[in-house]
């Protein structure tokens, strides 16, 4: 019987979208519970991703959703090798495949790391930015992301809200990715996410010279109980990483961006300073 093993990237994905699938179809826990004939904590463990999922618990979560085919194939078929420590996710098209996962990580993270060397971190963008630097999609698709996306700040002002911390190279706060009143609500924004008290943003100057910040774009996520995940994005794929060794060396990247970025402090002065130098010349 193939199943997932507990733990691993795409299981606890599967898991996720498991329980979104739920969520959607209106069940509650209870009820999905008597419907297959088990226990409402047996429906618990296998949404968190905590017990092993078997490609027949999916099957049987989704008969009793009554869930489309096309849809049951795509989740049996996550079932099937959901036990790879490392996942590379290719050609990620749309917004259940690209997001979900990444928010379900975001939103159980205790602790977590984006290092963007070309753009303002996801979770700190602003609409009007995201709007922008994704101009290039289809209308319906750009606004369910860009909608995903403003609703995934949520988790950084949340109760028991995860710390946070992003790395960014000083060029990025300067890239014309949008007009100036888009890139002045921006760096607004970022001053103001600044004095939230878990979240730390921390610009790298540019005459620094070489740090892991300039061979891409990742992020790092530290779990309560569950080992941590590492997140690249390229532009045709996704990966996350969850083998020890590939995630010390992120893990390793982080305490070289820790060491090397301006403090908290000193970055929301820089950030100022552009705000007024924008505002002067800005109508």
């Amino acid at each position: 019987m193939t199943q997932s093993r507990p733990g691993s990237p795409k299981a606890r994905s599967l898991a996720a979208e498991l329980r979104k699938v739920r969520q959607e179809s209106e069940i509650g826990v209870r009820e999905l519970a008597r419907r297959i004939g088990t226990s409402h904590g047996w429906i618990t463990r296998t949404e968190s991703g905590s017990r092993v999922i078997t490609v027949d618990d999916v099957t049987s979560i989704l008969e009793a959703l009554e869930i489309t085919s096309r849809e049951r194939e795509r989740l049996v078929e996550m079932a099937r090798d959901a036990d790879e420590p490392d996942w590379l996710r290719p050609g990620i098209p749309g917004v259940r495949e690209e997001l979900v996962t990444l928010i379900e990580y975001e939103r159980t993270a205790t602790h977590f790391v984006e290092a963007a060397p070309l753009l303002i971190p996801g979770i700190l963008q602003t609409s009007d930015y995201a709007r922008a630097i994704m101009s290039g999609l289809p209308t319906g698709e750009r606004e369910a992301k860009i909608g995903m996306r403003a609703g995934r700040r949520d988790v950084l002002t949340k109760t028991n809200a995860p710390t946070f911390e992003a790395f960014i190279l000083e060029h990025v706060l300067d890239a014309p990715v949008c007009d100036d009143n888009a890139r002045l609500d921006q760096l607004r924004h970022l001053v103001k996410m600044n004095e939230l008290p878990n979240v730390s943003i921390r610009v790298l100057s540019e005459g620094l010279g070489w740090t892991p910040l300039h061979s891409g774009h990742f992020m790092y996520f530290e779990f309560g109980t569950a080992a941590p995940i590492v997140h690249l994005e390229t532009l045709g794929s996704g990966v996350f990483l969850s083998s020890p060794g590939a995630v010390t060396t992120y893990r390793n990247g982080v305490d070289n961006l820790q060491q090397a970025a301006m403090t908290k402090e000193d970055t929301t002065g820089v950030i100022a300073t552009r705000i007024e130098q924008l505002e002067e010349t800005t109508p």
